[in-house]
């Protein structure tokens, strides 16, 4: 994690993420912790990491998705250059 994440607080979020036992109390916990444009925004972007690990083309992802093509490069670019984050779940997830 990096200072600046540290210096945010960003710790704090992870481990009381980590705490929740289910998909039930983690959606409880994102429903009360953020908007639902904010929601909607991580959702689409975990979308796009799924689809662009799976070789579709921009295009499609933002046929698909709705996701404008300066998302799917962003998120294009923490899959290629980022800290892991997106790998691992996807990983994780068996995709």
């Amino acid at each position: 994690m990096t200072e600046n994440m540290k210096k945010i607080g960003l710790g704090d979020l992870c481990e009381a993420i980590m705490t929740l036992a289910s998909a039930d109390e983690c959606a409880a916990f994102f429903e009360d912790l953020c908007t639902m444009n904010e929601l909607r925004a991580m959702v689409q972007r975990l979308q796009v990491a799924k689809k662009l690990a799976e070789n579709e083309s921009y295009a499609k992802i933002a046929d698909e998705t709705g996701v404008s093509s300066a998302t799917i490069s962003r998120v294009n670019r923490c899959l290629q250059y980022g800290d892991g984050g997106y790998r691992t779940v996807l990983d994780r997830l068996g995709k």
